[in-house]
């Protein structure tokens, strides 16, 4: 009877790590396109040619550092370092780009204790570690307006790589440029890190005006037409909406006067993966951090006016409200919103694979869920009442 029940035993340990396993894998779908002329159908076979470049997009971390209690370090960091791995491993990304909140309350932290979130970070990603990342500013990472330190932004940009001293940044890889914006920023008044976030929105324009004269430049000097209404064509379509960069921002653009299309709508998803599809956040996680998380903050019709203008992005890839979400503005331009990848914020966290064609301007994008929290302690009570109910059968 001994020798059954330690095999029973045997058996339970390794059923648990074999599940372990599994529920730490990622499972993707493939959105269907929300911008017939940027976004690949489904059908297409995309993302085969090596050449790709293939983009893992995470959001909210909101980690706590020193301040993590037994909980969050024994059990929910754990997984989410094995999120990361098995996501690295399963998806062989080729970046990895983090949208904002990578601190649950960093606008409170004293540099020491940010520096143990900063080494959080680190340790969760692992694999990613070696791979190139590039992380962007939120508003749990440096305050809301009213406790804006423009120090302490500078500081924190410059631990994490690429940005400048405004939170701001700009890089390229593969054929794919990317800008990235402190949005908290935009929403702050007379604000001088929102004057330095609109002096990048400048130079990042003229960048993209000057490419595209040289461009119109070259096809007028390669034919034959000269008529006046020829070349004052080319100049008024100079810059035409989606051949700008890839912009990454925290906070979404203003949607009140988007179009939605039926991206999600025509996904086929389960409404408990997604809270009843609505970005809301359980009332046991309102409180994480800095109190209650103001979901519903976009950026001013203005300010979002602004940026497609000067910009013309490809395609916008927002954070902050949790949710999975998708949208295309009047000028045809889509935005994405990057769901949670942490427990502190959702039952059920995800992220995001956009994979950008070598040739063309094509998109694919994926969304990627996680195993659930109430899911992974369920098996984890069973398992420990059937192995108690064993122990006393034994």
């Amino acid at each position: 009877m001994v020798v059954g029940l330690r095999g029973l035993c045997f058996i339970a340990i390794v059923l648990l790590l074999v599940l372990e396993e599994w529920v730490s894998t990622p499972s993707c779908k493939v959105v269907p396109s929300i911008n017939p002329n940027l976004i690949l159908q489904q059908h297409v076979q995309f993302g085969d040619d090596p050449d790709d470049l293939k983009v893992m997009m995470v959001a909210d971390l909101l980690l706590l550092g020193s301040e993590a209690g037994y909980v969050n370090h024994f059990f929910r960091d754990y997984y989410m370092s094995k999120f990361f791995r098995k996501s690295f491993e399963s998806l062989k990304p080729d970046l990895l780009l983090v949208l904002g909140d990578v601190s649950a309350k960093g606008s409170q932290l004293t540099k020491r204790k940010w520096m143990s979130v900063l080494s959080q970070f680190y340790q969760m990603l692992g694999p990613f570690v070696g791979l190139p990342f590039h992380a962007i500013l939120g508003d749990r990472d440096i305050g809301e307006c009213s406790d804006l330190d423009v120090n302490k932004v500078n500081w924190i940009a410059h631990k994490l790589p690429g940005l400048d001293p405004s939170g701001c940044g700009a890089f390229e890889i593969g054929n794919v440029s990317f800008v990235t914006l402190n949005a908290v920023a935009l929403l702050c008044g007379n604000s001088s890190l929102r004057f330095d976030v609109e002096k990048v929105i400048e130079r990042e324009s003229l960048e993209l005006r000057v490419e595209t004269e040289g461009a119109t430049k070259s096809v007028n000097d390669s034919t034959s037409f000269r008529d006046a209404d020829y070349n004052s064509f080319w100049r008024e379509s100079a810059v035409l909406s989606g051949s700008g960069p890839v912009l990454l921002l925290h906070l979404p653009l203003d949607q009140m006067r988007n179009e939605h299309y039926n991206g999600l709508d025509a996904f086929k998803r389960s409404s408990t993966s997604f809270i009843e599809g609505l970005n809301l956040v359980p009332k046991s996680r309102e409180l994480i951090g800095a109190g209650l998380y103001k979901l519903l903050h976009t950026l001013p019709l203005n300010a979002s006016e602004y940026i497609l203008q000067a910009l013309k992005p490809r395609i916008i890839f927002s954070a902050h409200r949790y949710a999975f979400s998708d949208y295309i503005h009047l000028d045809r331009t889509p935005e994405i919103t990057v769901p949670a990848m942490s427990w502190n914020a959702r039952d059920d966290p995800g992220f995001v694979i956009a994979t950008f064609q070598k040739t063309g301007r094509a998109v694919s994008i994926s969304y990627c869920s996680l195993a659930r929290e109430s899911h992974i302690l369920l098996l984890y009570v069973s398992i420990m009442v059937l192995f108690c109910l064993l122990c006393l059968k034994g």
